[in-house]
């Protein structure tokens, strides 16, 4: 059977990524007829080559990438020899395409990095190659490329490498070796080159059928991240997934995790066929002699070696969204098939990665990367990713857009949270509830600044504390001057002033009261992260609608007219946005509602409860 190798092309614009892979897979005979046929058209549409082929445009496949000459997309291409196959992913040079640079590279297992002959190590050679290290990749094939533009000159090709194996020794790749190519004409890419008697190490090819793939070792202990959980019927329960490490037989002790259940294996199939035993790489589902609560996203793993569990971590972060990471905010963690919602407790420093410098940091922008620390709602089974990309790698997703925001790597636990118990009480909240005689909530009220929630919210606690309930008003101003006075109004410090407010709402409710907030709070993820912080109907959001030119008409406080002078800023509906809510429990219009008629409908909203 052929052994499959996957790896990635990457390096700066231009330095001829695509044009390397779609001449190999034209001189590996890897192209049909027709394929040749519809390059020859394509190129005389598109290319760039005068009457010869483009084999970049094999790979450019958005319309947008050949009209401009560029890759925007990562493209997968698949092709085999009689030695070994490929998949191959042709990535994106340009800077603000580095986070599709980072997809090939969290699945390859050898990079190809391209670099100019005329131009040497560039900025974005230096950026992919640290994300390659970081992804796990410790092989590099350095294609010195385009050699016929400098005469084919063996002292430029050796000043080049030199400075790679610099940057390779600082990054962690202990893998290098070093070719000449001129890709457009195929020198050193299946055959040695005439052009170049100095060169004498392998060509493209020879090198990757020399790679040795990251084998996937059956050796090491059993893991495997459970997919799913097949019941076809009464009689059978099975769980199915891709052994990430180890072997699994039947008969072998194993335990299952994060609740560390023990049971031993009845029955070992794949593709539907009972077999004694299946190694690392294989889609396997396994039946237990024992009856046990597995669902998807736990991990069952060799008795003797089970994985670690932690709900807090230290890792690095690569930031793959438009808008900034705010620490603070719950994002969706996808960790193999395990959930969970996420953190980021604190930004420990950003990584400059030309230099690898640590630099101080409150957020991530698109493309940087972070070492931060992680929290969890839940503990999840895990291995540092230099251990296992399968238990060790994630990504972050944006619960409001449901977009890909963030991929990460674990470096290892940290292991304040399993120092920390619940404390048993005897007086509860149901007690304190009983005894105030009321049924404790939360009233968040949301607006924009001179929308009126302040004052409703100060007008239904008095309403409320005339009737005999045990009350508290939270306001926005207010907390700043204590609580809060260490925040700003940055996006980041907006959603770190809604998370504190909220655990003190929440102390609050425990403690019995109904507790009433009147803040802005302008993004829906925060007013969603407050209300899981609550059981169900304790949270009521009170949105006080009014249209902007109204707020800004009342101005009270004159906040809008310094942000519009400039002497304001991230003032929320100025230069910083206001999320309206979608679904709240009572909307209120205040440019045309009376005051009273308001309080009596959030009067009735809690009392009806």
């Amino acid at each position: 059977t052929q052994t499959l190798l996957r790896l990635l092309t990457c390096g700066s614009v231009d330095d001829g990524k695509s044009t390397l892979i779609g001449r190999l897979l034209a001189d590996t005979g890897a192209l049909p007829e027709d394929v040749l046929e519809q390059l020859a058209r394509d190129s005389r549409r598109f290319g760039t080559q005068g009457e010869a082929l483009d084999y970049a445009l094999l790979l450019d496949g958005l319309e947008a990438e050949r009209e401009q000459g560029i890759t925007i997309d990562v493209a997968y291409r698949y092709f085999a020899t009689p030695a070994r196959a490929f998949i191959v992913a042709d990535c994106p040079g340009h800077e603000q395409y580095t986070r599709n640079m980072a997809t090939g590279a969290s699945t390859a297992e050898l990079a190809i990095v391209l670099v100019d002959a005329g131009k040497g190590l560039l900025r974005q050679t230096r950026r992919h190659s640290y994300i390659c290290a970081l992804m796990g990749i410790r092989q590099v094939l350095l294609a010195v490329n385009k050699m016929d533009r400098v005469d084919y000159a063996e002292a430029r090709f050796a000043a080049i490498a030199r400075d790679y194996a610099t940057l390779a020794a600082r990054l962690g790749i202990t893998q290098v070796t070093a070719m000449p190519l001129a890709a457009v004409h195929g020198d050193n890419l299946v055959q040695r080159s005439a052009r170049m008697p100095w060169y004498h190490g392998p060509s493209l090819l020879e090198a990757l059928h020399a790679a040795t793939p990251q084998a996937l070792s059956p050796a090491a202990p059993l893991c495997l991240p459970v997919q799913w959980v097949n019941r076809p019927h009464a009689d059978f329960r099975g769980y199915c997934g891709t052994l990430a490490a180890g072997r699994v037989r039947v008969g072998d002790a194993v335990s299952v995790w994060p609740a560390g259940l023990r049971a031993t294996v009845a029955r070992v199939l794949d593709a539907g066929r009972d077999v004694h035993q299946a190694e690392a790489g294989a889609a396997v589902t396994l039946s237990l002699v024992e009856a046990c609560d597995i669902a998807r996203g736990d991990v069952i793993a060799a008795a003797n070696a089970p994985p670690e569990v932690a709900d807090q971590f230290a890792c690095h972060l690569l930031w793959m969204s438009e808008a900034p990471l705010l620490p603070g905010r719950p994002y969706e963690l996808r960790l193999g098939s395990a959930r969970a919602l996420a953190q980021v407790t604190e930004i420990r420093h950003k990584i400059d990665v030309d230099t690898q410098d640590a630099l101080p940091a409150r957020t991530l922008r698109l493309n940087e990367v972070g070492c931060c620390q992680l929290s969890l709602d839940q503990a999840l089974a895990f291995a540092p990713y230099a251990h296992s990309r399968a238990l060790g790698g994630f990504v972050l997703i944006d619960r409001i857009s449901h977009a890909t925001v963030g991929a990460g790597m674990i470096d290892f636990a940290l292991r304040r949270a399993s120092n920390i118990h619940w404390q048993h009480v005897d007086v509860n909240r149901a007690a304190r509830a009983a005894q105030n005689g009321q049924r404790p909530r939360c009233l968040w009220f949301t607006g924009l600044s001179g929308s009126g929630k302040s004052t409703l919210a100060n007008a239904v606690e008095k309403r409320l504390f005339a009737l005999g309930h045990h009350t508290y008003l939270l306001d926005g101003d207010n907390v700043r001057h204590g609580l809060n006075r260490d925040l700003g109004f940055t996006a980041e410090d907006r959603v770190e002033n809604i998370r504190r407010v909220a655990e003190v709402a929440r102390l609050m409710v425990d403690a019995g009261l109904i507790v009433l907030v009147a803040f802005i709070s302008p993004f829906r993820a925060e007013r969603r992260m407050a209300r899981e912080r609550f059981g169900a109907d304790e949270f009521v959001e009170v949105f006080v609608d009014a249209p902007l030119a109204v707020c800004e008409a009342r101005d009270v406080k004159g906040l809008y007219a310094k942000a519009r002078a400039g002497r304001l800023s991230n003032f929320t509906g100025v230069d910083s946005p206001y999320e309206p809510p979608e679904q709240p429990e009572v909307h209120l219009h205040s440019d045309q509602d009376a005051l009273e008629a308001m309080i009596e409908v959030v009067v009735r909203r809690v009392l009806a409860g």
